[in-house]
């Protein structure tokens, strides 16, 4: 072996690329998800979030902002929405509102969503699209005027998240004493309305 072939420089250990702007904030929030999974949202702060992804906290503020910012983002929400085309039609208003009320009782995330929606930007963001994606495909179903889902939806979204927003966010006594089954009285007929009544005449 002559001299000149033990001199070539060594290929096999390349240094290792720097670490990406979108590695870093997929650290973050796979970090993030298992953290507010663990501890919930109150528990949940930037710094263990940050030590979970190994990095800065100041990291994680400048890709996020604020904590309710990175858990707007983190957090996947699956409403889980029945499929309406098989329900007797005068029931549909009736199973709605019994579906929001068994997943807002079971699940503490939907209740951090929603204060997270009403005070920052990307929370609002998230729930738009919630509303886009998931909340629009189930109006379709049932509404009489195709030209109307948009609006019919988002009068069932003002009633089903403004009982959210009192029931289990400002938590006012009235909306928290009532019984579910007093609630789907109450909001039942309401919601059907909005999805299946005759389109308004002028």
């Amino acid at each position: 072996m002559t001299a000149s072939k033990r001199a070539q420089p060594q290929t096999n250990q390349p240094a290792p690329p720097p670490r990406r702007s979108d590695a870093t904030r997929a650290a973050i929030l796979a970090a993030a998800r298992e953290r507010f999974a663990a501890d919930g949202y109150e528990r949940a702060t930037i710094r263990a979030i940050a030590k979970d992804a190994r990095i800065d906290p100041s990291m994680v503020m400048r890709y996020f902002g604020t904590k309710e910012g990175l858990f707007a983002t983190a957090v996947a929400l699956d409403l889980r929405l029945p499929d309406l085309g098989p329900v007797p039609r005068d029931d549909i208003g009736r199973m709605l509102v019994s579906h929001f009320l068994d997943l807002w009782e079971e699940n503490e995330e939907l209740t951090a969503v929603l204060r997270v929606g009403a005070t920052n930007q990307a929370g609002a963001e998230r729930m738009q699209g919630v509303f886009r994606e998931q909340l629009l495909p189930v109006a379709a179903q049932v509404c009489p005027d195709p030209e109307q889902v948009p609006t019919r939806a988002a009068l069932c979204a003002a009633q089903l998240l403004g009982l959210a927003l009192t029931r289990y966010v400002l938590r006012l006594p009235p909306a928290v004493a009532l019984h579910p089954s007093e609630i789907v009285a109450w909001l039942a007929p309401t919601v059907q309305r909005y999805l299946t009544a005759p389109s308004c005449s002028d």
